[in-house]
């Protein structure tokens, strides 16, 4: 009797498609940021203030990781609310430089501004480019939806065109726009982080396949090593890592034009393991009391986040 093979169906589209849909739950919303923070949320983010995320910087600063921090929080609509952001970054960079980390900032267009006017988003923008680089520090504009793309674009080739180069912004190879992003972006000689994408987005513009996504990333981190100016290779794949190491390799390209990019949290002992190995490493250490979206996005990526999460909440 012979036996059928039993098809293997990847789940974990599906299961991340269904918790970034139950993050827009009130109940799950309610739950989760009333305990989250009691319940292990504070393994993926430093603190909902600097202070507290100044030891865990340091700490990581210490085992020879490099790090970025970002005030969590996004789609702001208020002025004032987007000039407070505004002080805080101001504040962070004093900090950074006063505890002598080795720290950047990286910051969503919106927390500018964006939805308010992207004149309203410069103006802030350029103001933290700047003073970050009166500091000899560095600002990186994340990538938010595919909704937000043109305009990210546009800031960040107007922040050059100004002549500022202490800025570098991210590329998601889930979209299908992004070869074409890149090559209008080359001639600026940029620096840029490039992601998988975290957003869900819909199979006219995006990749619905992990194997399409991780073919695309591939072909675009090649091509950034190749013609960039620093390339951010921002994945916890380790099949990935070992391909970008192996290309760096052939075709003799330094350490001081790439590096990869890591979430404060996961594989920890991995990214330590890289550093020993000449490698460099930054680590995404976000902060701040507006975690909850953040959260929800690190369960929805990995299983094993939840089922982590949920332990801990069995043992309260």
């Amino acid at each position: 009797m012979v036996t059928k093979a039993v098809p293997q169906v990847d789940l974990n589209p599906y299961f991340r498609k269904g918790i970034l849909a139950a993050t827009q739950n009130k109940v799950v919303s309610k739950g989760v940021r009333s305990y989250g923070m009691q319940l292990g949320a504070n393994r993926f983010v430093a603190g909902e203030t600097f202070d507290e995320a100044v030891p865990v910087l340091r700490g990581l600063n210490e085992k020879g990781l490099r790090t970025n921090t970002t005030l969590l929080g996004e789609a702001i609509t208020s002025e004032p609310k987007v000039a407070e952001v505004v002080r805080t970054y101001r504040m962070v960079l004093d900090r950074i430089q006063q505890e002598n980390l080795i720290t950047n900032i990286a910051l969503k267009p919106t927390q500018m501004g964006l939805n308010i006017s992207e004149d309203i988003a410069y103006k802030n923008i350029v103001g933290l480019v700047e003073y970050a680089a009166e500091k000899g520090n560095f600002i990186r504009m994340d990538m938010e939806e595919s909704a937000r793309v043109d305009a990210t674009l546009r800031l960040y080739r107007r922040l050059r065109a100004d002549g500022h180069e202490n800025v570098g912004t991210v590329l998601q190879s889930a979209l299908y726009r992004t070869p074409e992003d890149l090559a209008s972006l080359l001639p600026l000689n940029p620096n840029l982080r490039l992601v998988k994408g975290a957003y869900l987005e819909p199979a006219d513009i995006a990749y619905q396949d992990k194997a399409d996504v991780d073919r695309a990333y591939i072909e675009l981190v090649e091509r950034m090593l190749l013609e960039g100016a620093f390339t951010a290779v921002a994945t916890h794949d380790e099949r990935i890592i070992n391909h970008v190491r192996e290309f760096a390799d052939k075709h003799r390209i330094g350490n001081d034009r790439f590096e990869f990019q890591m979430l404060y949290g996961i594989r920890s002992q991995y990214q330590v393991d890289l550093v020993r190995q000449g490698l460099r490493v930054l680590i995404a250490t976000p902060f701040g009391p507006e975690w909850y979206y953040y959260l929800m996005r690190r369960l929805a990526e990995r299983p094993a986040n939840v089922l982590w999460f949920a332990k801990n909440a069995v043992r309260r």
